[in-house]
């Protein structure tokens, strides 16, 4: 039996069934996000397809999806509906990220803020919210009251990362936290919505929840670190954008840590924009004890994903997700 993969996400499917029932899920996804931002306004429906249709990856969606395999039943529409929700929300945190990090590409092309102003994108993220919350009051009120808990983790999580830690607080412990609460939060509901709607027991409804939540800081972790480590014909990103942009991600706080009074430390001090002081400080943090550290942390978040899975039936929609858990470790090396 041959192995599917869907590229840049880490799902890997070995039943070609499993795979086809998946790509059709995603297929009616898209439908319905097309259709939950059309407006009789057409400027708010082309700026709300500007990411809709800017090529995505849809992990989100994936995870709501494969969630419901693991049941004799799922709910379909319910299940596309929840994935499009899980979607429209994190489409919507894409907008107003953009606007608060200045950002002025998303996806390979000009962000919304760019392309238009931050007016016109933060209104789009507010219109992108509004029919997330539409669509999520179609499936109970059980669900409207999760997906409101999760988008008040997504904006505590962001309003964490905007503060910083407060005095005394260790930097470590505020990022994990951090990302816990912006990445993993939304994945986890994604997972918990697809095993929602089947007929799978709740014990296992909680683990898959449990699995998003930390595979979802998992990838974080694994974007940290391929910023680092990573050549750019090998990751297809450019190395050290965290450092332009004066973003302490993991194994910068770990190096700090270790190192608080070196030259790698006076580097990461402030946002660098000199481009050999971003090669040098490549070159220290590739070579510290912080991107070692970071590279044992992200072993361990993976090792804990895999273990929250021991609950659910095997099979091909338990190896998918398996293969995931791999993955957020394979592509840093």
């Amino acid at each position: 039996m041959t192995s599917s993969e869907r590229a840049g996400t880490g799902f890997r499917f070995s039943d070609p069934v499993l795979a086809e029932v998946v790509q059709a899920g995603l297929a009616e996804v898209e439908e319905v996000l097309h259709k939950a931002v059309q407006s009789e306004f057409h400027p708010v429906t082309e700026t709300s397809l500007h990411l809709v249709d800017a090529g995505g990856k849809r992990i989100r969606p994936l995870f709501t999806i494969l969630s419901a395999q693991f049941g004799t039943t799922w709910d379909r529409e319910s299940v596309v509906k929840a994935a499009a929700v899980v979607e429209l929300t994190h489409l919507a945190t894409l907008y107003h990220d953009d606007v608060m990090d200045e950002a002025t590409m998303r996806r390979g092309a000009a962000s919304a803020n760019a392309k238009w102003d931050n007016s016109i994108a933060i209104l789009t993220g507010d219109y992108l919210f509004a029919h997330a919350s539409a669509l999520v009051a179609d499936l109970g009120t059980g669900a409207a009251r999760i997906i409101a808990e999760t988008f008040s983790e997504l904006v505590t999580g962001q309003m964490r990362e905007t503060v910083g830690p407060r005095g005394g607080e260790d930097p470590v412990a505020h990022y994990l936290t951090t990302i816990a609460e912006k990445t993993g939060s939304l994945i986890a509901t994604a997972a918990r919505f697809g095993a929602m709607f089947s007929d799978i027991a709740p014990e296992q409804v909680e683990a898959l929840q449990a699995y998003g939540d930390v595979i979802g800081a998992a990838f974080q972790i694994s974007d940290d670190v391929i910023d680092i480590a990573s050549p750019s014909s090998e990751s297809g990103k450019t190395p050290g954008t965290d450092l332009r942009e004066g973003v302490k991600t993991l194994p910068m706080l770990y190096a700090l840590a270790d190192e608080p009074d070196s030259r790698l430390a006076r580097l990461l001090s402030r946002p660098l924009t000199d481009d050999a002081e971003v090669a040098e400080a490549l070159e220290l943090l590739r070579g510290s004890s912080g991107l070692a550290r970071a590279r044992r942390t992200l072993d361990d978040y993976a090792a804990r994903a895999r273990a929250t899975l021991h609950g659910l039936p095997a099979g091909a929609a338990r190896d998918a997700l398996e293969s995931v858990s791999e993955y957020v470790v394979n592509r840093t090396r």
